[in-house]
């Protein structure tokens, strides 16, 4: 049985991995990162700027930093039963999570629409 301290060691283990790939997915390829990281311009500057230290503090968290994508559990079921090529389950991913960043988007201009009407 893993002990909560085993567990936040885990936590902050993958949260430094999880920030650094962020880094390295910005530096080699910006807008495939902010696609797939589902980050804005700012965002992105800030996470690709931020030293090592900085890095370590940020991931020195007892939750996770990054979050599971799919939140619609038929979206799951249909990339893990069905028997499709591997190329094929990755561009069904793609649109799946391009699909979710455009509502994501979608919902961020009607909470500032709603903000600016008051």
């Amino acid at each position: 049985m893993m002990t909560t301290s085993h567990l936040l060691d885990d936590i902050r283990n993958v949260n430094l991995s999880y920030l650094l790939l962020v880094q390295r997915l910005l530096n080699e390829d910006r807008s495939s990162a902010m696609f797939r990281l589902k980050l804005n311009e700012q965002m992105a500057d800030t996470l690709a700027s931020l030293p090592i230290s900085q890095l370590a503090k940020l991931a020195n968290s007892n939750q996770l930093l990054c979050h599971f994508a799919l939140v619609d559990p038929s979206q799951l079921s249909s990339l893990t039963t069905q028997q499709r090529e591997d190329d094929l389950k990755r561009t069904h991913a793609a649109i799946l999570l391009a699909g979710s960043m455009r509502d994501d988007e979608e919902e961020v201009v009607l909470k500032k629409g709603r903000h600016h009407g008051r």
